[in-house]
């Protein structure tokens, strides 16, 4: 198994609800542990074991958001 802490940049999340969705969506990957967001910069941190980029991208689609 393989830990990772892996940065994305999300365009058009601008308050906590957009964050909480983002974050509910994100967690549901498989493999992810932990999700951060970070309003200002658009930045998501994700950590866990084994996830793929392109759920995470994925993901980040499904709560109406882009990754960059």
């Amino acid at each position: 198994m393989s830990h990772a802490d892996r940065n994305y940049t999300v365009n058009g999340m601008t308050c906590g609800h957009c964050k909480k969705s983002v974050v509910e969506q994100v967690l549901q990957v498989p493999g992810v542990r932990a999700v951060d967001v970070d309003l200002d910069s658009g930045l998501l941190t994700v950590r866990g074991d084994d996830f793929e980029d392109v759920a995470v991208h994925k993901a980040v689609d499904e709560a109406g958001y882009a990754v960059a």
